[in-house]
């Protein structure tokens, strides 16, 4: 699931946050265990200004599991070493590193409030997926040509913006994608401007207060890469273009502890 990464690529991702965690908790910081603060001093050392979204104890011992800026790593409680990869039980033959990830997904997505969200959804769905999309990708666009029949299999679908050109081009200026992502989030019927930009036509130009760099930001913080990003309601990635039949059975997979 993770690309090997050098340290000094894995440092700039971390330097993409803008404040320093540190300095958000105050005093509070003393209260942390001693090892947990030799981790978080050998991370801003590694990387000045990194915003850490989650640090606990790791299920490997003598090592803590760390996310922050779209990356999990493992660094060991003396600050010394940094690990990037995945940490497998081999006793359960578990990927404990993509269960740490999907927990995480799982709580931040939970703070995504149902306004900001487009949601095509059946009257009592058995699941919901959450999907990061963008308007212009050819796979978003065959996964949404396909939506009756995810609803109609009882699945609800909740779109978030995830404008894969990014939000400004490299003169600071809005991206197409993205400018075209607020029109449809600023439409008075959303769904059907999304349905319509997905077909290529070109939504009304509109503004108004909106969450799609909210909601590109977060896929970012989530590890998001490219579009469509399929997660299940555990938080899991399903996948990228996942038809129909196959979503359903992964996600029937998901109640049986597959």
């Amino acid at each position: 699931m993770f690309k090997k990464l050098s340290f000094a690529l894995l440092a700039g991702a971390f330097a993409l946050a803008a404040c320093a965690a540190d300095n958000q908790n105050g005093a509070g910081a003393t209260a942390k265990p001693a090892a947990e603060q030799v981790v978080r001093a050998a991370l801003q050392k590694l990387a000045p200004g990194v915003q850490i979204d989650s640090i606990a104890p790791a299920p490997m011992p003598g090592f803590y599991q760390v996310i922050g800026s779209g990356q999990l790593v493992y660094v060991s409680t003396d600050g010394k070493y940094m690990l990037n990869g995945d940490l497998v039980d081999l006793g359960s033959r578990r990927n404990l590193s993509e269960r740490a990830w999907a927990d995480f997904r799982k709580g931040e997505l939970a703070k995504v409030p149902a306004a900001q969200r487009i949601v095509f959804a059946p009257p009592h769905p058995k699941y919901t997926v959450t999907v990061f999309s963008d308007v212009n990708c050819g796979y978003c666009r065959m996964f949404h040509s396909h939506i009756a029949q995810l609803n109609a299999e009882g699945i609800a679908v909740e779109y978030l913006a995830w404008p894969r050109e990014g939000v400004t081009t490299t003169a600071g200026n809005p991206t197409d994608t993205y400018s075209e992502m607020v029109s449809v989030w600023c439409a008075a019927d959303r769904k059907a401007a999304f349905t319509a930009a997905k077909q290529g036509k070109q939504p009304k130009p509109a503004q108004c207060a909106n969450p799609v760099k909210d909601e590109f930001d977060l896929g970012v913080r989530l590890g998001v890469t490219g579009t469509p990003t399929i997660l299940g309601p555990d938080g899991m990635v399903l996948g990228g273009y996942v038809p129909p039949d196959k979503l359903l059975q992964l996600l029937q997979q998901g109640d049986k502890g597959g």
